[in-house]
């Protein structure tokens, strides 16, 4: 899956692609039969997984491995269909009776799922197993997996985030100096002005402007390098609408209005055949786009260019665990998975990013460097510049419909900035006041 749309797709964990609850509810009876690639009984515990292609075969290679281990404790690693879809199909399962014992689920899917009695609250488990070291994954992969109420209710399967990507090529032929860990907004945007040549259909930068979070989490990091915040400390507010959330509305206005040097990407992805062709020379994104890059062109990663500070956005997601066949089971695999020696094995396989910092204490870690070099800085960003998370509660995905509005109007150059603010701030308010 990685390097995929669908792949990309996981990174923000509130787009779910329609689907109708009847194929959904189909494909259920034959993902919980299991698909056989583990060599597991019927009375396995069944692990629901989105990957494909080398995630796929990684995953599966590990699950046969645990279960030649284990023949007491096995665990069926079935594909449950795409990621995309899975909170639907999970829910769907809960009403058929056919969950399985563990889905991979978005960060998101969280305050959607603990409302359910089919999900296992985990934080005795976590908190009351000491060698399964909590205080040891990334901050941003905590976070997604805990509610506002301090409750656990997943372990980390992934966390990435985003930073610079750049065509080496482009700055060489523009006479730009590669992008440093000191850049400002204001060195951004001249080197995105001096790639472009609007009548040559060539940009600066590419923006997602679909209007869904791939549209807002490139903002919130922008709101977050400015000094800004999404919401008020205690939620029941937004806190956007302010000088900081203003600079970083302004700032997508100039570089798309009045610069001309961001591709407006619809959604479909083209940016990617674009930055190939060198006709985009910076990206904001993350290790699945890597996959992607064509292997003639000469890139480099950086951290994002600052303001306040060089925030970045992680899109974390989790493993779950559902009150579906033997929880004890469930259990000590994850607790397996989610090792730094096994998720570490995982990770040179796929490109994955460590989701432990000790993993990268690991004599592995330099192979995993080695094999995918551009991904230290996303790996750098874990402890430096991805400390906020976006807020996990319920009222999420309305919010950032609000925000992804605002955001594309004003890119489109069809609202200024202050006004999108504004009315983003009517509705965000009115979304928290009636939560």
């Amino acid at each position: 899956m990685r390097g995929t749309p669908l792949r990309a797709g996981r990174r923000f964990g509130v787009r779910i692609t329609a689907g109708a609850a009847a194929l959904a509810l189909g494909s259920l009876a034959a993902c919980s039969s299991g698909s056989g690639d583990s060599g597991t009984s019927h009375s396995a515990v069944i692990m629901w997984h989105g990957y494909t292609d080398a995630e796929a075969k990684a995953i599966a290679q590990l699950g046969q491995e645990w279960n030649a281990a284990h023949p007491d404790q096995k665990v069926d690693v079935t594909f449950g269909g795409s990621n995309d879809d899975v909170l639907k199909k999970t829910l769907a399962s809960f009403v058929s009776g056919k969950a399985p014992g563990i889905a991979y689920e978005y960060g998101s899917s969280i305050t959607t799922l603990a409302k359910r009695n089919q999900t296992q609250d985990l934080t005795s488990l976590v908190k009351g197993t000491p060698s399964f070291q909590w205080s040891d994954f990334f901050p941003a992969a905590q976070q997604a997996a805990t509610t506002p109420d301090g409750k656990i209710y997943g372990v980390p399967a992934l966390v990435d985030n985003l930073a610079l990507v750049y065509n080496k090529k482009a700055f060489d032929d523009a006479g730009l100096s590669y992008p440093t860990p000191n850049w400002t907004w204001d060195d951004f945007r001249n080197a995105a002005r001096r790639l472009s040549d609007p009548g040559k259909k060539k940009y600066g930068w590419a923006y997602v402007n679909d209007g869904t979070e791939d549209t807002v989490w490139r903002y919130i990091a922008m709101l977050w390098q400015a000094g800004g915040d999404l919401l008020s400390p205690d939620g029941k507010k937004s806190a956007f609408d302010s000088p900081a959330g203003l600079a970083a509305m302004q700032l997508l206005h100039d570089m798309a209005v009045t610069d001309h040097s961001v591709y407006l990407d619809t959604g479909d992805g083209q940016y990617q055949n674009l930055f190939n062709s060198g006709r985009i020379g910076m990206l904001w994104t993350g290790p699945w786009d890597l996959g992607t890059i064509n292997k003639d062109i000469t890139y480099g990663a950086q951290i994002l260019p600052g303001k306040v500070t060089h925030a970045t956005i992680a899109g974390p997601d989790n493993y779950m665990l559902l009150n579906k066949g033997d929880r004890s089971t469930a259990w000590a695999f994850l607790q397996w998975l989610d090792s730094a020696q096994t998720h570490l094995k995982f990770s040179i396989a796929t490109g994955d990013l460590p989701i432990r910092e000790s993993e990268t204490r690991l004599p592995g870690y330099q192979d995993f460097l080695k094999k995918y070099p551009a991904n230290k800085v996303f790996v750098d960003n874990l402890t430096k510049y991805a400390t906020k998370s976006r807020p996990n509660i319920p009222e999420y995905p309305k919010i950032s419909q609000a925000l992804g509005t605002a955001v594309q109007s004003v890119l489109l150059g069809k609202a200024k900035p202050q006004t999108a603010l504004d009315d983003a701030r009517k509705q965000v308010d009115e979304i928290l006041a009636g939560a």
